[in-house]
């Protein structure tokens, strides 16, 4: 089955069917019709891409409700860690997070609803990064989290050293601090 649940309610990992041959190899890496058959209904309205070079991390970002993203993650060249933070008050998961390595070559794709911090590290000389959106941007709903909070403890595989965090990441607050208005609906 190409949908893994994990112990976080909403995360999926998705493990597209991969076709090879001499030639190369084929998968769909999204069709509406397989996530509709597993019970996921989900429209998705943008599309986002990023390049990044090595010990580059990204996040912690969010999007406050009403204009919450859920995002469908996936890596065209590369290899990356990427990080999911509940924060959806009432979560048996609330306040931690899943970490998985997504990359060119494992084909997988990481789901995370609403509700989600989403952040990356770049683990090989550069990444190629993109994903779906089923909300569009909006700037005023903005949400962070600084990536090396202390509550959170996250250990993104990148030497403190060479670890290279935008000016505007640097100044995103702590978890305990951070703005949240989502809540959990089982």
């Amino acid at each position: 089955m190409p949908f893994i649940t994990t112990e976080f309610p909403g995360l999926i990992v998705f493990e597209p069917a991969l076709f090879k041959d001499d030639r190369g190899y084929f998968f769909e890496s999204y069709n509406e019709q397989t996530w509709q058959k597993q019970g996921i209904a989900i429209r998705f309205v943008q599309d986002n891409q990023s390049f990044s070079n090595y010990g580059v991390i990204r996040g912690l970002h969010y999007q406050l409700d009403p204009h919450a993203q859920t995002k469908l993650i996936r890596v065209l060249v590369g290899r990356i860690l990427d990080i999911a933070v509940d924060l959806r008050k009432g979560s048996p998961t609330f306040g931690k997070y899943m970490a998985i390595e997504l990359s060119a070559e494992n084909k997988k794709q990481f789901l995370i609803p609403a509700g989600f911090a989403h952040g990356f590290s770049v683990l090989s000389e550069t990444a190629e990064v993109s994903y779906k959106c089923d909300a569009f941007y909006h700037k005023e709903s903005e949400g962070g989290i600084r990536y090396d909070d202390p509550t959170l403890n996250i250990d993104w595989l990148v030497p403190s050293e060479k670890a290279i965090v935008s000016a505007k990441d640097l100044e995103l607050p702590n978890f305990v601090n951070c703005r949240n208005n989502f809540q959990f609906n089982r």
